[in-house]
C-alpha cells in the first residue's frame, strides 16, 4: 500500500459559509430539532428545484419510509424497485410489511428498464394484484428515464416515488431532479454531491404530503397542551444546526455540479484516447438528448473480453494499491441475500453491470495533483 495520502471516492466539500449559519445556530440556541435554519434549507430547497414544497429529514431513507406511509403502503402489498440501487431504497418497503418487487436496468442509462417495469405491471396484475408505488433511481446522478417510467405509472395508475438521493443538480430537458414524482427524496449524507453530515428531503408539489410528513416526522404529536398521540410518529426531522450546514452547501452547489462534471471529463477524454489508440472499450453511463447528469459518480464499465483481459477487479486493487479509493457498482438488491427469492424482472443487465462496473473517485475537491496521480496509476493498467 502506497504510503502518500488517501485520495477518496467522494468526500465532503464544504464552501466556507456553512460555519456562518452553524454559529448562527448556537448564538441563538437554537440547537434542538427544527428552527429558522430547517425553514429556510427547506425554501432554498424548493427554490433550487421548483418543488412547491419540502420537509428536511434525517436521513433520504426517512424520506422513502414516509412517502410509502403517506401512499398507505402496508403489509402484503408490492412496490416495484429498482435493483440496481443502494439498500436504503428498498429496506423502507420491507419496514412497512410490503414486498420490494425488483426491476432490471437499460443500458443506456443504467437505472429503470421502463419495459421491464410494465411486463412487471402487467404479470403482477394478471395475478389479481396491484403494485402500490414505482421507486426509479437515478443511479449515481444520472436521470431515469422518467418519461417513460410516468407514462406507465399513469397508464396503470401507479404513484411515482422519485429517489433523486444521488442527483441533486441533475435535470431532464430542464426540469430539475426531485420533481417527477408524487413524492421525490434528496440525501445529504456525507458522501453526497452536497451533505448536512447525515440528512434527507421528502419533496412534492402536494402540500398535504408534506405537511403530514412533517407531523409524522416528529412522533406524531396530537396538537395538545400535553403529550398526546393517536398514530404512530418517527424521529425523523433534521436538526437545526445541520440545516445550517445544508443552507452553506446550497450556496456552492451548482459549482460543485461543474466541479463533478469535470472530473467525468477527465476520464470521459482519459478513456476516449485509450480506446481509440490503445484498443480497449471503457465505457460510461450515457446521457440522453435532454439529460443533464449531476456526475455525482464517475463509473466505467470494463468488459474484460473487450480490455485486454482488464476487469473491475484489477482496476480497483491496482488504485489501491495507490491509496486511491475506487467501488463496485450496487450489488444489485435481487442479488442481496437479504432479499433471496424476492421477485425480479429483468434480462441480466443490472448483474453485468456490477460485475464489470467501477466507480472512480469522483470529489468535487480532487486537485491536479490527485488527477494525475490517478491518471498514472491508470497508465499502469491502460498500456
Amino acid at each position: 500500500m502506497s504510503n502518500k495520502p488517501k485520495i477518496w471516492l467522494s468526500s465532503p466539500h464544504m464552501g466556507g459559509k456553512e460555519q456562518e449559519f452553524v454559529k448562527e445556530a448556537f448564538e441563538t440556541n437554537w440547537i434542538a430539532p427544527l428552527g429558522p435554519h430547517v425553514n429556510a434549507f427547506e425554501q432554498d430547497l424548493c427554490n433550487y428545484t421548483g418543488a412547491k414544497h419540502a420537509a428536511a429529514l434525517s436521513s433520504g431513507t426517512a424520506a422513502i419510509h414516509l412517502a410509502l406511509i403517506l401512499l398507505g403502503v402496508g403489509k402484503g402489498d408490492k412496490v416495484l424497485c429498482q435493483s440496481m440501487t443502494f439498500s436504503a431504497t428498498a429496506n423502507p418497503i420491507v419496514y412497512q410489511g410490503a414486498t420490494p418487487v425488483f426491476i432490471d436496468s437499460e443500458e443506456e442509462t443504467w437505472n429503470m428498464s421502463p419495459e421491464h417495469l410494465e411486463e412487471a405491471i402487467v404479470s403482477i396484475m394478471k395475478e389479481g394484484e396491484k403494485p402500490k408505488a414505482i421507486i426509479p433511481v437515478h443511479l449515481y446522478g444520472m436521470p431515469a428515464k422518467m418519461k417513460e417510467i410516468l407514462e406507465i405509472g399513469k397508464k396503470y395508475d401507479i404513484p411515482v416515488i422519485e429517489d433523486a438521493a444521488e442527483a441533486l443538480g441533475a435535470s431532464i430537458s430542464g426540469k430539475k431532479c426531485g420533481t417527477f414524482g408524487i413524492m421525490n427524496i434528496l440525501s445529504f449524507n456525507g458522501n453526497k454531491i452536497i451533505t448536512t453530515s447525515g440528512g434527507g428531503a421528502l419533496l412534492s408539489d402536494n402540500e398535504k404530503f408534506i405537511e403530514k410528513a412533517r407531523f409524522l416526522a416528529t412522533q406524531a404529536r396530537d396538537d395538545a397542551p400535553h403529550y398526546q398521540h393517536s398514530e404512530i410518529g418517527y424521529n425523523y426531522r433534521l436538526s437545526n444546526v445541520l440545516a445550517g450546514i445544508g443552507r452553506g452547501q446550497m450556496q456552492v452547489l451548482d459549482d460543485r455540479v461543474s466541479q463533478r462534471r469535470k472530473v467525468f471529463d477527465f476520464y470521459k477524454n482519459y478513456f476516449d484516447e485509450k480506446n481509440k489508440n490503445k484498443g480497449y472499450n471503457v465505457r460510461f453511463q450515457t446521457e440522453p438528448e435532454g439529460f443533464f447528469s449531476n456526475r455525482w459518480l464517475t463509473a466505467v464499465f470494463i468488459d474484460p473480453e473487450k480490455n485486454k483481459g482488464v476487469n473491475r477487479e484489477k482496476l480497483r486493487l491496482s488504485l489501491e494499491k495507490e491509496n486511491i479509493e475506487a467501488r463496485p457498482l450496487w450489488k444489485p438488491m435481487h442479488l442481496q441475500p437479504v432479499f433471496k427469492g424476492t421477485d425480479f424482472y429483468g434480462d441480466g443487465t443490472s448483474e453485468k453491470l456490477f460485475d464489470d462496473g467501477l466507480c472512480l473517485p469522483s470529489g468535487s475537491n480532487l486537485t491536479h495533483d490527485d488527477l494525475e496521480r490517478i491518471k498514472a496509476a491508470l497508465d499502469e493498467i491502460f498500456v
